[in-house]
């Protein structure tokens, strides 16, 4: 799970949130563990439960454990705009988050400046540009990100975000993608359409 920390970084305390989610959790009979790791700007914590998975059913072995990984930015980059969208599913939360162009942006950003390619970041771009109400990408956001990042290939822009994208689409080993991208999808039909020709009709707008 990725968050930002877009507001009020003075009363940032991962160790102290962690510590709420351990209390209430035990309180909930969970077996519960958390590790923080807060050694480099994006903090990482585990939160594992010891043992869930053998009483689900799922697993024979008593003492498996499912981890739950979160990552914080603690530097996120300018420009981010955010939303709150209300979820009622087992109880009611209001979630703040970024707006879906500023989503957007973020996963332009990794597509273009991750030096190790993951397959499933090219699947989630394929399925932000099939999405056809999806807005724009927030370039302003985009630009910070990449400056962070030592970008130096000039701005992106309006006119050539999706020309910077093909580009990069083309130094692809399109099967190393789709293996990567495999081991994720429960059903895997939904492949059939993830091919790198319908990527770069999509990117064609």
């Amino acid at each position: 799970m990725d968050f930002a920390l877009e507001r009020q970084p003075l009363q940032y305390d991962l160790r102290r949130y962690l510590a709420a989610i351990d209390r209430v959790l035990t309180a909930e009979a969970y077996r519960v563990e958390t590790k923080p790791n807060q050694q480099h700007v994006v903090h990482c914590a585990f939160v594992r439960f010891r043992g869930l998975t053998h009483q689900l059913g799922i697993s024979p072995h008593e003492t498996e454990v499912l981890a739950i990984k979160l990552e914080i930015d603690t530097n996120p980059p300018q420009g981010a705009q955010l939303d709150t969208s209300l979820v009622q599913r087992h109880v009611a939360v209001h979630l703040q988050h970024h707006d879906r162009a500023s989503l957007f942006a973020g996963k332009l950003h990794v597509v273009l400046q991750r030096e190790h390619v993951k397959g499933r970041d090219w699947y989630d771009l394929y399925w932000y540009l099939s999405q056809k109400q999806w807005p724009a990408p927030n370039l302003d956001m985009l630009n910070s990100a990449l400056g962070q990042c030592g970008w130096a290939r000039g701005v992106i822009t309006a006119d050539n975000w999706r020309s910077r994208v093909h580009d990069r689409l083309d130094q692809l080993d399109w099967d190393r993608v789709v293996q990567d991208v495999q081991r994720f999808l429960i059903e895997q039909q939904e492949l059939s359409g993830f091919q790198k020709e319908t990527l770069e009709n999509l990117l064609i707008g």
